[in-house]
């Protein structure tokens, strides 16, 4: 199977993710309003049974964010996993992916420790090579720091998903131990998955431009019909702002720019929306290929994990568990 034919059969899962995120949001909302007008109806507490009704509704989230939504993305990626690795996927993908997570982590628990394990681990080596900069650049250093973070975290998101598709491909070996090699892979073969960044950030920002300058476009109109709100909001900005003189908050102080800002907010809301649900998908099947295929060519041995247990204390933990 082709990168594409994966991407179709696999996208289920991200528009089942989006349509449960959805749910748990209109639960938070929808309950948090109930609780003020139940609470303002019974004693004229409002506020506290807002705050109430917010917090169940934030547990709701939670549990479904928890539960739902990491369960349906972790079945993404042992099902792009198996198309990369087999070449073919069961026509009920959906079930097939649910199946071979609960197979992979017999619980809810052992799910969420390697991921976090896996997170901590290339968090924290991220962090070592973002500090570095920092401290021998001095104020500059700092600015490159910062800007070498954000890139580090994009390939942070990515390395994650793909050291989770090597626990799905290794049956054989315990999830601790196959995390362990998931990491190893990255740092034995990083000029293979650094040939990966172009396609990571061309097409990041290529949906950004069209997607997100579609939609500003499309809220310009909405946010502009009314203009002389601005003016008020504008006054209440400028008083709360007042000693904030970074470009942007001139922009929002700037009644006539104010719409512009707020329709390009909208614009980068839903272009983060459907970049994680229908471009980053597409780009994770191709950068989750290379990354597997170096693994399988070249399985990290135990001297090569060894060396990472001086890299990080968080991967000589899960070692020594492997």
């Amino acid at each position: 199977m082709n990168n594409l034919q994966i991407y179709k059969k696999t996208l289920g899962f991200s528009l089942r993710r989006v349509f449960w995120d959805v749910i748990g949001i209109v639960l938070l909302l929808a309950l948090g309003t109930l609780g003020f007008f139940v609470g303002d109806k019974a004693a004229e507490a409002g506020p506290v049974g807002l705050i109430l009704g917010l917090l169940i509704g934030l547990i709701a989230l939670i549990i479904i964010t928890r539960f739902v939504s990491y369960g349906l993305r972790a079945g993404q990626i042992a099902m792009m996993t198996r198309g990369i690795t087999e070449g073919e996927l069961p026509d009920d993908v959906i079930a097939e992916g649910k199946k071979v997570v609960k197979e992979r982590f017999l619980t809810v628990a052992a799910f969420f420790a390697i991921t976090r394990a896996i997170k901590g681990i290339f968090g924290q080596l991220g962090r070592a090579i973002t500090n570095v900069t920092q401290n021998v650049g001095g104020d500059t250093g700092k600015s490159i720091g910062s800007i070498i973070s954000s890139i580090m975290q994009t390939i942070i998101n990515y390395l994650c998903d793909c050291c989770l598709g090597w626990v799905f491909y290794r049956q054989g070996v315990s999830s601790a131990k196959a995390a362990c090699e998931g990491a190893a892979i990255f740092f034995k073969h990083g000029k293979t998955f650094f040939k990966n960044m172009g396609r990571i950030f061309g097409i990041g920002l290529l949906s950004f431009v069209v997607i997100g300058g579609a939609f500003t476009g499309i809220f310009y109109p909405i946010v502009h019909a009314h203009p002389e709100i601005y003016l008020t909001i504008g006054e209440a900005l400028q008083e709360a702002l007042a000693e904030e003189t970074s470009a942007f908050a001139e922009l929002l102080k700037d009644p006539s720019t104010l719409p512009i800002v707020l329709a390009a907010i909208g614009g980068i809301i839903i272009w983060a929306l459907l970049h994680s649900v229908f471009i980053k998908p597409f780009v994770l099947t191709g950068v989750l290929r290379n990354f597997i295929a170096s693994g399988v060519n070249d399985v990290p041995s135990e001297a090569s994990m060894s060396f990472l247990d001086t890299k990080s204390d968080k991967f000589r933990k899960l070692h020594q568990q492997a």
